[in-house]
């Protein structure tokens, strides 16, 4: 039975991360396992000219180590498009550019394994063993579970997007529904933050009218993220082990009010939305709606119709609306990761929510001796970042000097201006 030093479930960014890390040290002998065929990273959202949110520095690797073949430079170097990148003044790459990175890291590192499928994972006393395609059990010294996140569709519209005989998608599958949308006779999307702004603002662009469609949105405005300096710093490191030192209940009523850190628009796209409303009102209202402060309470299909009831918070009144086609881009949610970890039972400590334990070193709390880490799957212990591709590069850094008993990476002690808590004071 093949026994490694360190194993990852799953290969999104995180993962991939971690592996390039990894590449460098010698003497560590790591794999990773991911049911997919190849390294695609949101492909139902690679709208044409759509750009990551995070600049191209929150690669795989340069915010640990900037000499690292699989830097993002390196990628368009490889490519033959350094000078090209150069030259347009790109901060933040295209989001098709990033797949395509993505696949070109993981293509060029032996220790990712794609087509298999991890199934199981058990402590066999002094090593973890993985089941991968129900074959022979692969054992592990340390695992890190990078199994990423899934569409998060609200209850009242699940049904209606689990029907294939209904036009109601998540965003996450809109490439593959655009020419329906484009053609659908009314559009309705729900949801405030970039994913749905790019999607209206693809429709906007392509559909020959704009009557019918319509935005609609929690949130009581189409709000802009937080994008100031000192804002940032909350997806500092610093951040994240303050936050990560405050007690559970502060952290749970914490989590919901930093919405504009992850869940806000870029001002690019709000300003490009803006734009093409204002061309299309040179000969008369543009008949697109967008409405915040709206809450979808229900939903179903009338007359081959979906109808959908809706509630405005601020004026505490409800409403009927008719709709050809709805997107729900109503965000992703943690992938569930209860049935890996049914193999640990009881050994996996969790809070009083039943959320996994999680250390600030990104370790899973055991009561087995064996290191079972998380990448994205800590927001309720580390906070928004979690998710952020910018922290991506120093999370796996900190698991890996883990997992190495020794400092593989140097990283700084301080990393923002602002002083979180009154420790530092």
């Amino acid at each position: 039975m093949r026994r490694h030093h360190l194993a990852g479930v799953g290969i999104g960014p995180f993962n991939l991360s971690l592996a390039a890390l990894a590449s460098g040290v010698d003497s560590l002998d790591a794999v990773f396992f991911d049911t997919r065929p190849e390294f695609r990273w949101h492909p139902g959202l690679l709208v044409e000219g759509a750009t990551l949110q995070v600049p191209f520095l929150a690669d795989l690797v340069t915010l640990v180590d900037p000499t690292n073949p699989f830097s993002f430079l390196n990628y368009l170097r490889d490519r033959g498009r350094l000078l090209p990148f150069y030259f347009a003044e790109r901060f933040h790459p295209l989001r098709a550019e990033y797949d395509d990175y993505g696949r070109w890291a993981a293509a060029r590192l032996p220790s990712c394994r794609f087509g298999h499928e991890v199934t199981g994972i058990r402590w066999a006393g002094d090593a973890f063993e993985l089941t991968i395609d129900g074959r022979e059990p692969v054992l592990a010294d340390h695992v890190v579970l990078g199994i990423g996140s899934v569409p998060s569709v609200p209850e009242p519209l699940r049904d209606l997007v689990a029907d294939p005989g209904v036009l109601a998608l998540h965003s996450a599958d809109y490439l593959t529904h655009r020419d329906e949308l484009l053609a659908a006779e009314s559009v309705t999307v729900v949801g405030s933050g970039q994913s749905g702004a790019e999607v209206v603002l693809d429709l906007l662009r392509h559909r020959s009218t704009v009557d019918g469609l319509r935005w609609l949105a929690r949130t009581p405005a189409f709000a802009p993220m937080e994008y100031s300096k000192l804002g940032l710093e909350q997806f500092t490191p610093d951040y994240t082990a303050y936050f990560h030192g405050l007690p559970e209940s502060v952290r749970d009523r914490l989590l919901p009010a930093q919405w504009q850190l992850y869940k806000g628009i870029d001002a690019e796209t709000i300003g490009a939305i803006h734009d093409e409303l204002y061309r299309r009102s040179v000969t008369g209202p543009p008949g697109a709606v967008l409405t915040p402060g709206v809450e979808v309470l229900g939903a179903s299909t009338v007359d081959k119709e979906i109808e959908l009831l809706v509630r405005h918070a601020q004026q505490g009144r409800g409403a009927t609306l008719r709709t050809a086609a709805v997107v729900a881009a109503t965000g992703y949610a943690e992938a569930p990761a209860g049935p890996l970890l049914a193999g640990l039972g009881d050994a996996v400590r969790r809070d009083r929510r039943g959320r996994i334990e999680v250390g600030a070193d990104y370790r899973v709390a055991l009561d087995v001796p064996g290191s079972l880490f998380v990448q994205n799957a800590e927001r309720h212990t580390h906070g928004p970042g979690a998710p952020d591709l910018g922290l991506g590069a120093w999370r796996a850094a900190v698991i890996l000097n883990a997992v190495c008993g020794k400092t593989v990476h140097e990283l700084p002690d301080r990393t923002a201006f602002t002083t979180f808590g009154l420790e530092d004071l």
